[in-house]
């Protein structure tokens, strides 16, 4: 039987505390050579304005395999009425290629990219880090917003986004329920930055949203929002000014903007570039080396973030008799 999981089943079997638990055992996999990951392979239905992006997984310490498909379809919104962005998930038994579950991967991927960012904030924020600053009131930043407060003891969280400010105020009433810190809504860029102990960027900024001359000592960022080569949130001084880690190193010199663009330039290189996220975990290399040090945590997505939240997903639908079940 195979399980059938709606945006809302898996709403219901998964929280942001085990996501991010989920997730640091997956990089550790892909770390030790435990993973098997193909580059992302987009496909275009050019004629429809589309996109599909097909990324496969297997994670043998986990016993996850599997792929997620995303399309972007521009003009879906105007002619459809769908979404212009949507994803699904197909996991796969590992010992007989058997399909185990077909679910929506929409709810599924914003947990896993806050999650990554939450990962990423406990590796490498300062221990003491109290104030969260985020840029970006979207689709995705609630997710965002949740997992660094998992990670760190957050005290204030600050919003800055170029939206009207009744939606601002309206994104900062949402998070209530998961966010337990006041919230503020700061009135300009630089007034958020200079405030953070901890800053997020998930936005679709093509250009650098901040000024790395705002950075206070002993930050961290993660940028999460750019994630083609022609994008970029942040500055070359922030890029120079901090200690990098990606998500995977390779995948962020193939799609990171905010970093092939200052070293295309001439500004930095990835030689300054001490490793990739999962290096951290296992022991390979250090996260923050001091509590003055301005880390950077740069990511684009990976399908082991997919598929290993994916198969946590699964375990818990069937322990709580979530879903349905048929067969092709």
């Amino acid at each position: 039987m195979t399980k059938l999981l709606s945006k809302e089943h898996v709403r219901q079997v998964l929280t942001m505390k085990e996501t991010i638990d989920i997730l640091e055992k997956a990089f550790a996999d892909l770390a030790s050579e435990q993973a098997v990951m193909p580059q992302r392979t987009p496909i275009a239905a050019a004629n429809h304005g589309g996109v599909a992006l097909f990324m496969p997984a297997y994670l043998k310490g986990m016993g996850a395999l599997g792929a997620k498909i995303v399309t972007v379809y521009k003009d879906n919104p105007a002619k459809f009425q769908l979404p212009t962005v949507m994803g699904t998930i197909i996991l796969l038994d590992e010992k007989t290629g058997a399909p185990l579950a077909l679910m929506d991967g929409g709810y599924l991927t914003a947990m896993r990219t806050g999650g990554v960012a939450g990962l990423a904030t406990r590796l490498l924020a300062r221990k003491d880090a109290k104030v969260h600053t985020m840029f970006g009131t979207g689709g995705m930043a609630r997710t965002h917003a949740w997992a660094v407060s998992c990670a760190r003891d957050i005290e204030k969280l600050v919003l800055f986004s170029i939206d009207p400010m009744d939606k601002r105020r309206a994104f900062a009433d949402s998070l209530k329920d998961i966010v337990k810190c006041e919230i503020v809504l700061a009135e300009s860029a630089q007034q958020a930055v200079e405030q953070a102990d901890v800053l997020t960027l998930i936005t679709s900024a093509k250009d650098p949203i901040i000024d790395g001359d705002w950075l206070r000592p002993g930050t961290h960022i993660n940028g999460t929002g750019a994630h083609a080569p022609a994008m970029r949130e942040l500055d070359s001084k922030t890029v120079v000014k901090s200690r990098v880690i990606c998500d995977l190193v390779d995948a962020c010199k193939a799609e990171a903007g905010d970093l092939m663009i200052p070293a295309n330039l001439g500004e930095w290189s990835w030689d300054k570039c001490p490793g990739s996220l999962g290096d951290v975990i296992v022991g390979r290399i250090s996260g923050r080396t001091n509590d003055s040090e301005i880390t950077l945590f740069k990511s684009v997505g990976l399908a082991i973030q997919d598929i290993s939240v994916a198969s946590r997903v699964y375990s818990q639908a069937l322990a709580k008799g979530v879903g349905s079940d048929f067969t092709f």
